[in-house]
């Protein structure tokens, strides 16, 4: 059974998630709050398996607050709810570290993305990750060093961040398509990592993210 937390100022919405997520047999919502503050009780007093949260909220909103959790319990897999696909607060959710952000009108997404973010990938509405290669000049460049990735793999890396696809890459780099194909199976190995979507939400959320 998955646990969950859902934070929310809006109280109409704390109630429909929780009748939402109630519906799947697999999620167990242990705990409602509205605040940042209510957040950070919360996740201490319960240590759910994936907390839910709003961003926009009274003094302390959901980011500032999931920077206090993950520092706090760096294991801590916070999904955001927004109705705002907006850029600052997209790069500022993924240097949180948080595992997703999703778009609040898309409801029936909310519970296949808790499953998602248990079995370790990350979920982004296709709002979100269609602004990510928009969000590229934001954001340095990270580090994979530690990954043992070499120079050419890192180029790769930044073309399907910037959402080019194999033969766009192989026409970039003066690459065959196939020679490509095999340059990111192996990244993804290295990476452990299933897919290009997987690999271009971690160069943006990569430890080494930080504002220009």
């Amino acid at each position: 059974m998955i646990t969950a937390i859902i934070v929310d100022d809006d109280n109409f919405i704390c109630t429909s998630l929780t009748i939402i997520l109630k519906n799947d047999p697999d999620i167990d919502v242990v705990a409602v709050g509205i605040s940042g503050e209510q957040a950070i009780c919360l996740y201490e007093s319960h240590h759910p398996d994936v907390l839910l949260m709003d961003i926009r909220m009274g003094q302390l909103n959901g980011l500032e607050a999931a920077e206090i959790i993950i520092r706090d319990n760096p294991e801590a897999k916070i999904i955001f709810l927004t109705t705002f696909a907006d850029d600052e607060y997209i790069v500022k959710a993924l240097r949180t570290k948080a595992k997703g952000y999703l778009i609040k009108q898309n409801a029936d997404a909310i519970a296949p993305a808790i499953k998602a973010v248990m079995s370790g990938q990350s979920v982004f509405g296709s709002e979100v990750t269609s602004k990510l290669p928009l969000l590229i000049d934001d954001i340095s460049k990270p580090d994979l060093s530690r990954f043992s990735i070499v120079e050419r793999e890192m180029e790769i890396i930044e073309l399907v961040a910037k959402g080019l696809n194999n033969r766009e890459i192989a026409d970039r780099l003066f690459l065959s398509e196939g020679t490509v194909r095999n340059y990111l199976s192996t990244i993804l190995e290295k990476l452990e990592i299933r897919d290009r979507t997987q690999l271009a939400v971690m160069y943006y959320k990569s430890e080494g993210l930080q504002q220009k």
